[in-house]
């Protein structure tokens, strides 16, 4: 994951969490934040999502230092607010190593949380529920 320059440089981070991906990239600005096209506000009707999503730029004092473009896919709204609070914690990492990791690592926003939906299994009604054992 390498800086890639263009005419205007960002730092890259993939966020993970349950079945969501988040693609993010910072790049210096105001502190915006867009996802899939939209504003955060449009985005997330849920004031706790947006939270969540502004969780490392609040812990490393950059609300207002980066503008936040992300593409998430997979999973429902509180997964993909995870997958995206995930990506912007490792392109932070990657805008300012020795000044974030410790403060993001402390915090968690590194590890990722990988509880997915287990998969159903044939002969069964859901992963373990089984049909009712009848003797007659």
């Amino acid at each position: 994951m390498a800086v890639k320059k263009t005419a205007k440089s960002f730092f890259y981070g993939t966020g993970r969490r349950k079945n969501a991906v988040a693609c993010v990239r910072i790049y210096p600005g105001k502190g915006q934040i867009t996802i899939n096209d939209k504003d955060i506000e449009e985005y997330f009707g849920m004031e706790t999502l947006k939270l969540i999503v502004r969780q490392p730029l609040v812990a490393t004092h950059t609300e207002n230092r980066f503008d936040i473009i992300c593409k998430v896919i997979g999973g429902g709204l509180s997964g993909q607010a995870g997958a995206i609070r995930h990506g912007i914690s490792r392109a932070l990492i990657q805008a300012d190593e020795e000044a974030f990791r410790t403060i993001l690592k402390k915090a968690g926003f590194l590890t990722r949380d990988s509880r997915m939906k287990e998969r159903k299994k044939y002969g069964l009604k859901k992963a373990r529920k089984a049909s009712q054992f009848s003797k007659r």
